[in-house]
């Protein structure tokens, strides 16, 4: 139903710009000690920010840059029966060192080959295995995730990986279903022709309310940020953040090193100029009175619990139209998701991870980051 973010690639050249030390000092708490080298998932509802936030962390330093999205729980759990036995391990392994996830992780195969068949039992082994092998290799400490649709696994990654940290990243529904739209992601029913605003924004509501709903069983390894207060005051927001995973994540260092989205904006709307660009409130001059009276009619309860204020006067009670939306569209989302856990989770499609038999050349540059 939703199209999945396009995975990144792997920028060497601006590792070679990043500290390496930039974290904070060592603390002689041991919860504290554990928590600066806790790995951290910035999670979301795709087109929420999650990308740039992530680029933030890397830009801070002394994380593994892996400039992909990991797609491990709703993925490659699914398609490989949860990675529990040695036949599922082989043939996860023969698909993943063909896939774009491995080429862009800078790994060779004798590096993890051998580890995921013999201590990888479930998805937070494999991911964990890849991911400190690749923070050892760049002679860092931690590493991080951002994979959006993992926002609805933190249970189960947290049962699998104890020490991980999430931080949700939310931003307004209005802003992100017509980011949706302009990709072309939001795919409603034959007969609901023209309602892809509505469907994108029915979507944005079921994310984010299964993470927040998973977020507050997680409590104080769970964060939420607006993407707005981190468009409005970055550093004011970084800080805060570095205070929950324990890390610096000084605002001038990480312009300075700038990687991916933090330099080059990740907007989807492409003929936006520098001086334009402004990612928040779009949808005030993009949608019109009438597109934003239907919208609000769908997802409005959900936009004034988040505290977003409606632009059209509130109506009493649903229409048809809404109500018939929202039992449609909530009800299918829900049971894609429990399906994954079913037999039928191995029809999963592996199309993100990238299996092109093809090599970059290596003089290309590195592609813009799409998510």
């Amino acid at each position: 139903m939703i199209a999945k973010t396009i995975l990144d690639e792997f920028d060497h050249e601006m590792m070679s710009s990043i500290p390496k030390s930039s974290s904070i000092a060592p603390s002689n708490d041991p919860a504290s000690s554990v928590r600066s080298s806790a790995p951290v998932f910035v999670l979301g509802c795709p087109r929420s920010g999650t990308t740039v936030l992530f680029h933030m962390l890397l830009s801070a330093g002394d994380f593994a840059v892996y400039r992909a999205e990991s797609n491990v729980f709703n993925l490659l759990v699914p398609r490989f029966r949860g990675m529990r036995t040695l036949r599922d391990r082989q043939e996860l392994l023969d698909v993943w060192l063909r896939s774009r996830l491995f080429r862009v992780s800078g790994l060779e195969k004798e590096e993890i080959g051998g580890q995921i068949l013999t201590d990888c039992h479930n998805g937070g082994d494999f991911l964990r295995i890849t991911m400190e092998a690749m923070a050892r290799k760049q002679g860092v400490r931690r590493w991080a995730d951002c994979t959006p649709d993992h926002l609805l696994y933190m249970e189960e990654i947290k049962r699998q990986i104890p020490s991980a940290l999430f931080i949700h990243i939310i931003r307004d529904g209005r802003d992100v279903a017509l980011s949706y739209v302009q990709q072309k992601w939001s795919h409603p029913m034959p007969w609901d022709g023209g309602e892809e605003l509505a469907v994108a924004g029915l979507y944005w509501e079921w994310v984010v309310r299964k993470g927040r709903e998973q977020g507050r069983r997680l409590g104080a390894d769970y964060r939420e940020v607006r993407f707005e207060d981190l468009n409005a005051n970055p550093e004011r927001t970084l800080a805060e953040l570095g205070s929950f995973i324990q890390h610096d994540l000084d605002y001038e260092r990480i312009q300075r090193a700038g990687i991916g989205s933090v330099s080059r904006p990740n907007s989807s709307f492409a003929k936006e100029t520098e001086s334009s660009f402004n990612p928040v409130g779009r949808w005030k001059s993009k949608m019109s009175e009438e597109q934003l009276a239907a919208f609000e009619d769908v997802v409005g309860e959900f936009l004034d619990e988040l505290g977003y204020v409606r632009s059209s006067p509130r109506r009493r009670g649903l229409r048809l139209r809404a109500g018939r939306l929202r039992a449609t569209y909530l009800t299918m989302f829900e049971m894609k998701q429990r399906m994954k856990a079913t037999p039928l989770g191995r029809r999963v499609n592996l199309k993100n991870i990238g299996m092109e038999d093809f090599e970059e050349p290596a003089s290309a540059p590195a592609p813009g980051n799409k998510d």
